[in-house]
């Protein structure tokens, strides 16, 4: 039997209305899936529950992907994820279904969107205690604005009385038997068009209490709430550190260099043991050294034959990595490239995008410079390329 109580996670829409990137339940925010982070939230805050996953068909690979970054202990506690349906309430049906051979009829289940990574260990205990004590309860907000009920042409029909209003969330808070019983009637019922699972309960005869809810407890549904998002999470990052990262590579023979992980067509070659991304190892270096954790020869030594030939990218993605471990994020990174040719203003757009996507910023905080030494020394003779990096990483 699950222990205490058992989260069900809703992950199965296609949230389209966040812009282009995939549903935004595995889209990047601060370093990690949103799911790892709604995950993390949940598990943390309930140390003897378990949670099950409802995704959607197509999602398997990026649900894998999500929570394998989460602590084993963590993972430990998950169930085999569920497939959804065509909605929300089917998928949280098909949840339910899946956990009733775990569950009693007096298990606490409580329903979450897999959007709404910030809950917190406060209204988590709420949720708990309100599940318990009263069957059926959701978390509330008192409306503040002035609401107006409004006809199809747009003309104002009605002013309800905010006093009576709450704008509710997640985590919704059941036993176990109760809202699974519910969804069975109205599934057998044809009733399809409840919009979360308290209606669904109030639908099936059962009182639903309201707990007070948290103002931080935000749904990612736009760009807008991401960008928001990301400015909460650097707020909660207070430690700020900088790194400084250099590097040099020769020109020889060939017909490309790598930059900032694009291929640029040249006349030569940058001569090294992996790819010789002069641009990802400033930048690898400078992350590493923001957290004191070494340089990049002594996480992929030069020395060792696995890192012959090897993609840059990945090195780069490593010293990210380390970054999340201890629970920061790299905030900006400013970049600079010293080189005759070749011209690094066509590559800039893509090189800027490129390195943003390894790192898992928004564009705006990635800056690529170029310049040469006006003809003097090694890069003004062609004979190499340096590239000089400072990045900039917040931790708790």
């Amino acid at each position: 039997m699950v222990e205490r109580c058992v989260f069900l996670v809703v992950a199965a829409g296609r949230g389209s209305r966040a812009g282009a990137g995939g549903p935004k339940q595995y889209r990047d925010l601060g370093g990690r899936q949103v799911l790892t982070r709604t995950l993390e939230a949940l598990l943390t805050a309930a140390p003897s529950s378990q949670a099950k996953v409802v995704i959607h068909a197509d999602d398997r690979d990026l649900y894998d992907a999500a929570v394998a970054p989460l602590k084993p202990d963590l993972r430990a506690r998950l169930l085999e994820p569920t497939i959804g349906g065509a909605t929300r309430q089917e998928s949280v049906c098909n949840g339910l279904d899946a956990l009733a051979p775990l569950c009693d009829d007096d298990d606490d289940v409580l329903i979450h969107d897999a959007a709404r990574p910030f809950a917190s260990p406060a209204l988590i205990d709420r949720a708990l205690h309100a599940a318990r004590e009263k069957g059926a309860a959701i978390p509330g907000l008192a409306v503040t604005d002035t609401i107006k009920q409004v006809a199809e042409d747009s003309r104002i029909v009605a002013t309800p009385e905010r006093a009576s209003l709450r704008a509710v969330q997640t985590p919704q808070a059941f036993r176990f038997g109760l809202i699974h019983k519910a969804h069975l009637s109205a599934r057998a019922a044809g009733a399809s068009e409840l919009t979360d699972d308290a209606a669904v309960a109030e639908w099936a005869g059962h009182c639903v209490f309201i707990f007070p809810g948290d103002t931080e407890n935000g749904k990612l549904t736009t760009m807008e709430d991401f960008l928001h998002a990301e400015l909460k999470l650097l707020e909660n990052l207070p430690d700020i550190r900088t790194g400084m990262g250099f590097d040099v590579h020769a020109l020889g023979e060939g017909d490309h260099v790598w930059l900032g992980g694009v291929k640029i067509p040249h006349n030569q070659g940058l001569i090294g043991h992996s790819d010789a991304d002069v641009l990802l190892h400033a930048i690898t270096d400078a992350v590493l050294g923001a957290i004191a954790d070494g340089d990049i020869g002594a996480h992929f030594p030069p020395t060792d034959e696995k890192w012959r030939g090897a993609s840059s990218d990945q090195f780069l993605a490593h010293a990210v990595a380390l970054v999340a471990a201890k629970g920061g994020r790299v905030a900006h990174i400013d970049a600079t490239l010293i080189c005759e040719r070749p011209k690094v203003g066509p590559h800039r757009d893509a090189i800027r995008a490129r390195i943003a996507e390894i790192m898992g910023l928004p564009l705006d905080r990635v800056a690529v410079k170029a310049t040469t030494s006006e003809k003097l020394g090694f890069t003004g003779r062609q004979e190499g390329i340096a590239a000089q990096a400072i990045a900039t990483v917040r931790l708790p």
